[in-house]
């Protein structure tokens, strides 16, 4: 085999190998983003969390005692019925986020309870105010449409962009999947943490020990 012939077919194996490695770095960052309509980490301990501050139980609902509780970031906006909403008004309340996606299936499957245990907690007169994200959805309309659907009668600030779940910081119970559901104590504390989708049952245990908080 001539030199110039050899170099030749290093060079290409090079390229190959190069171009090999710039596919998996890009699989390895898309895999690290948001995960969309999925289960999330089923309760495990994901990058950024609470510093091994927190338990996860069986159902994937992770906790965190009150001493080690970290404020939540405000998040504020305009809902998708188009009025003004933000969350900081809303201390002294036990507050349940629901991060949702019309076009998710999950968050299908778990707006029935949703809708129901909001329902029951504000005809029962409980110091509950539940509040939706409504993400990755291009028009209010699909998403006023979900809500009617379902039953879904608490307000949803609209963040198609996903910036108000970006307001999480470093080191809490963050929002890493769609759906994903975040309870804040009455004082706008993370509390508790879900990255799959919820029955009544998995709701009403994130929600009762808080309100039994004094």
């Amino acid at each position: 085999m001539s030199l110039s012939r050899a170099l030749r077919r290093r060079s290409s194996r090079r390229s190959t190998s190069g171009r090999t490695v710039l596919l998996t770095a890009v699989a390895l960052a898309s895999a690290m983003t948001l995960t969309a309509c999925g289960d999330g980490d089923g309760g495990g301990k994901p990058s950024g969390s609470a510093g091994g501050n927190y338990v996860a139980g069986p159902t994937g609902i992770a906790t965190v005692a009150a001493a080690d509780r970290k404020e939540a970031p405000k998040l504020d906006g305009e809902t998708v019925a188009g009025q003004t909403l933000d969350t900081t008004a809303l201390k002294g309340k036990v507050v349940v986020l629901n991060v949702w996606g019309s076009w998710c299936p999950p968050c299908r499957a778990e707006a029935p309870y949703f809708a129901k245990v909001s329902k029951e907690m504000a005809d029962g007169g409980k110091d509950v105010a539940f509040v939706g994200l409504n993400t990755r959805d291009n028009s209010k309309q699909n998403a006023a449409s979900f809500e009617e659907t379902y039953g879904i009668t608490y307000p949803s600030l609209y963040d198609p962009d996903g910036k108000l779940m970006l307001r999480f910081p470093k080191g809490t119970l963050n929002p890493q999947a769609i759906p994903s559901t975040i309870v804040l104590d009455k004082e706008g504390r993370i509390a508790a943490r879900a990255l799959v989708a919820l029955n009544e049952e998995q709701l009403r245990s994130m929600i009762d020990p808080l309100l039994a908080e004094k």
